[in-house]
């Protein structure tokens, strides 16, 4: 009896291991399977909002407007200062657009910051192309350092009719490791 319950307890723990495995490996799977998604749905990815869109003529739809809104967001409070500079503009779809975001660092100490872009309704991610954005690359700052960072961008007139507003927010993460790597 007692080779049979050690036979079972084996048993049953392979395929816990097993079963432990799969899902460690289907974790791994679950970010290149959601990019995949994105690139064949050609919505919801974030990895294009932190590229630099080339914008060819387009025509200009001057008959729509579509209402965006700037938002501006911090993980920590208190250590930088980060707003935009207008909290919602009217556009033509087709027509190149620039806004500033004011951010200051007031950690007390030089370092690095990185801007995440978000867009909603995610439908929409596909149709914000930003040809100038400081998302693009890191940002250096020195202690007490204030600027004005732009973006541009252009609506794209095939957004969908449905869509009236677009929602634009960014999320401005203190990245001070990167400092002591870059000296």
């Amino acid at each position: 009896m007692s080779e049979s319950r050690d036979q079972n307890n084996r048993h049953l723990m392979l395929r816990l291991l097993g079963f432990a495995a799969g899902a460690f490996a289907f974790g791994f799977a679950l970010v290149p399977l959601y990019d995949v998604i994105c690139d064949i749905t050609g919505v919801g990815n974030p990895r294009d909002l932190l590229r630099p869109s080339i914008v060819q003529k387009i025509e200009q739809d001057e008959s729509r407007y579509v209402t965006v809104e700037f938002i501006a967001d911090l993980p920590t409070v208190g250590s930088w200062e980060f707003r935009p500079l207008v909290a919602e503009m009217k556009v033509h779809p087709g027509r190149l657009y620039e806004v500033g975001y004011v951010a200051r660092n007031l950690t007390g100490r030089d370092t690095i910051a990185q801007a995440i872009p978000n867009v909603a309704p995610s439908k929409a991610t596909a149709f914000l192309r930003k040809t100038e954005c400081f998302c693009f690359i890191p940002q250096k700052f020195i202690k007490g350092q204030e600027r004005v960072m732009p973006v541009r961008f252009v609506i794209d007139p095939n957004l969908p009719k449905s869509i009236d507003r677009v929602t634009l927010s960014y999320v401005f993460y203190d990245n001070s490791t990167r400092v002591a790597a870059l000296k």
